[in-house]
């Protein structure tokens, strides 16, 4: 079924692993495990930003790195198949011409539409995590999964799921789970790690406490958004992702139905993460007006020359009609 995947990696000596310039638990866990199944290759982790001081109970992930690696024999893109989200690496000219040259393999387990548009082959299913689907590829072709790939691969299901509580989890997702502790991964090991990476300084938390001040209720209370400007970016987010802090705590508010943090930068850029409540699937919907994507209950977009207001107002004008829609299906 993946035979695609061992096509791909054959005849290759070197691979970069790549991951968008928004990485997180599932991308760093994908691109790690990777890193391991492929032992036999010399292999590079790429990402275009540093990786956030949350993530760093991984292991090796301090083998990411910023520097592009110009002679890998092929790229493997780990995590997302939209072009936003590599517009960073896209913008550097020596890197897209490497791109549109070199063999690329992408694997993802969005919904939304690979709109890459340089050459390349993919791997993408819907699942609950690219880890995941990086794990049946695996089985399906044979590769050994020793106990540090079972981790890394364990490590990005858990980020994805929220610990397996996401609406997304399958009974295939806690079959694999199952079956990556037998090969050694411990998720109370691997959840004890986690923790002790998530805890937060007094700054932290007092900074937490703004950010609760600050959220906007809209439709009656059934949308939630906070704003995140680059003061807060440039000052917390090496220490903690703003948005991590904030947006579960949204989603379990009561009457709220979509949650939004916003991000603004000088660039004139503005991102948006997306969670919705039990039951509201049009977090992949609200996410694609504004030319993003991801699931039915979380995703994300990133836009330009826009700024929080007018986001809120589009967000209010658009949420209805989605939740109207949800209805009617």
């Amino acid at each position: 079924m993946y035979k695609k995947f061992l096509e791909f990696v054959k005849d290759k000596k070197s691979i970069c692993i790549i991951q968008a310039e928004n990485p997180d638990g599932d991308s760093l866990g994908s691109a790690i495990a990777l890193d391991y199944l492929l032992s036999d290759k010399d292999i590079t982790l790429y990402c275009p930003v540093d990786i956030p001081k949350y993530l760093h109970y991984f292991d090796d992930w301090s083998r990411i790195t910023n520097e592009f690696d110009f002679r890998a024999d092929g790229y493997i893109i780990v995590d997302t198949a939209a072009e936003v989200l590599l517009s960073k690496l896209l913008e550097d000219t020596a890197i897209k011409n490497r791109l549109y040259n070199a063999p690329v393999l992408v694997i993802d387990h969005h919904e939304s539409e690979d709109d890459l548009n340089f050459p390349h082959e993919s791997i993408i299913e819907t699942k609950p995590a690219c880890a995941e689907l990086i794990y049946e590829v695996a089985i399906d072709c044979n590769i050994n999964i020793d106990k540090p790939a079972a981790e890394a691969i364990f490590q990005g299901i858990l980020s994805d799921t929220l610990g397996l509580t996401s609406a997304a989890v399958t009974a295939r997702t806690f079959e694999i789970a199952a079956e990556l502790t037998k090969l050694g991964a411990d998720i109370s090991e691997l959840e004890e790690k986690r923790r002790e990476f998530m805890k937060k300084s007094v700054r932290i938390l007092d900074y937490k406490a703004v950010l609760i001040k600050r959220v906007e209720y809209s439709l009656d209370g059934a949308l939630a958004t906070v704003h995140i400007p680059w003061e807060d970016i440039r000052e917390y987010s090496d220490e903690y992702n703003p948005n991590v802090l904030i947006l579960e705590e949204l989603r379990m508010v009561e009457g709220v139905k979509v949650a939004v943090a916003v991000k603004t930068y000088p660039d004139g850029k503005v991102t948006g993460k997306i969670r919705c409540a039990a039951g509201v699937k049009i977090a992949d919907k609200v996410a694609g007006y504004f030319g993003g994507g991801g699931h039915p209950y979380a995703a994300g977009f990133r836009t330009y020359d826009t700024n929080y207001t007018e986001v809120v107002r589009e967000l209010v004008d658009i949420v209805p009609k989605l939740l109207e829609e949800m209805q009617d299906e």
